[in-house]
């Protein structure tokens, strides 16, 4: 598949990939100098980029494990969306859940994006739902069955 990209700065970085099987690509912060996120802080990070979602796929924007791991680094959203309808700049929401100052240096990588298929549907407003085994529990409910 084939993914139309801008770059929409001279310093932007295309989005790379770890390995030749991995499903994300990674997503690199288009900063001029490195930004502070304080413990539990919130900040939209550029990509300096954009792109061409194809039509009935849209762009999930997932953390990196390793950031996560080491830094506690994660987008603030959990998982972005990006619409395929959607063609600005994509900033990646980075929260930082440690409980120290954490540094995002300049064409660092932040995030990664995976192209994922999406089904459009329509929804019919019923009186009643099918019955099923496990109904209206919820929460913590199948761990009985383990």
């Amino acid at each position: 598949m084939i993914i139309n990209i801008k770059k929409l700065t001279d310093t932007a970085t295309i989005p790379t990939r770890g390995s030749s099987y991995a499903a994300g690509y990674d997503l690199y912060a288009d900063l001029q100098e490195s930004v502070e996120l304080n413990a539990h802080e919130t900040k939209v990070i550029p990509t300096g980029i954009a792109v061409e979602i194809p039509a009935g796929y849209f762009g999930g924007v997932f953390a990196r494990s390793g950031l996560s791991l080491k830094e506690m680094l994660r987008p603030g959203n959990c998982t972005g969306v990006i619409d395929e309808d959607y063609t600005g700049e994509i900033g990646c929401i980075m929260h930082n859940d440690s409980e120290e100052k954490r540094i995002i240096t300049p064409q660092e990588r932040i995030a990664q994006l995976v192209i994922i298929p999406y089904l459009s549907v329509e929804f019919n407003e019923v009186d009643e739902l099918n019955q099923t085994e496990r109904g209206t529990d919820g929460f913590g409910s199948t761990d009985a069955c383990r």
